[in-house]
């Protein structure tokens, strides 16, 4: 698909994690990118948004101070560094797109395109 993630994993409470998103067959450039997570099937949960030159970035306030959205458009890559993880950080991450800043999402139909997701989960 457009948008494939990876760097998910089993991290112990306080580790970090590097996500990255690849993405393919549209302008990658064009888009705004946001991180979203979802736990279980349930709501979804925005993490973190960017837009397009990486120049207005915006936090859900559980990301705020320990995560880190980039984007680097020469290689078409989505990136969140996560610190100090906890147990409620525990979901499938995934990558999705926008022609237009979506901010707090209700459902994926608000993307363009979104990715299969990775799993991260915090535990000791």
């Amino acid at each position: 698909g457009p948008l494939v993630e990876s760097g998910g994993g089993l991290v112990q409470p306080g580790g970090s994690l590097n996500l990255s998103c690849t993405a393919s067959d549209f302008t990658f450039s064009n888009y705004y990118m946001s991180w979203v997570r979802q736990y279980n099937g349930k709501g979804l949960d925005w993490v973190a948004e960017i837009d397009t030159r990486g120049n207005n970035i915006r936090y859900a306030d559980s990301a705020k101070g320990r995560f880190a959205i980039s984007r680097d458009n020469a290689k078409m890559m989505l990136y969140l560094q996560m610190t100090d993880l906890q147990p409620e950080d525990t979901a499938m991450y995934y990558c999705a797109s926008s022609e237009f800043r979506v901010g707090v999402p209700r459902t994926f139909l608000q993307y363009e395109y979104w990715g299969p997701g990775t799993q991260v989960t915090v535990s000791s």
